[in-house]
């Protein structure tokens, strides 16, 4: 099993968070500011930097409008 946080499957997940974002209008500093995180925190997310649990993932889904299923 590949310990790397760098793996094909969290590159997608990534890609698809930050297109579902961008589909929203939304900017990082926007939902950010909705989860009470700082910018910094989405753009380490959206670098691939920091991993989602299922919880952020939730979130993100909400914030987005979109089906968790979308998302993974």
């Amino acid at each position: 099993m590949n310990k790397s946080i760098f793996t094909e499957d969290h590159k997608i997940i990534v890609s698809k968070l930050i297109k579902a974002r961008e589909g929203a209008g939304l900017t990082q500093a926007e939902v950010a500011e909705t989860l009470g995180k700082t910018q910094s925190y989405i753009s380490k997310i959206e670098s691939g930097q920091r991993r989602v649990d299922l919880v952020q993932l939730k979130e993100f889904a909400k914030i987005y409008k979109r089906k968790i299923e979308e998302l993974i």
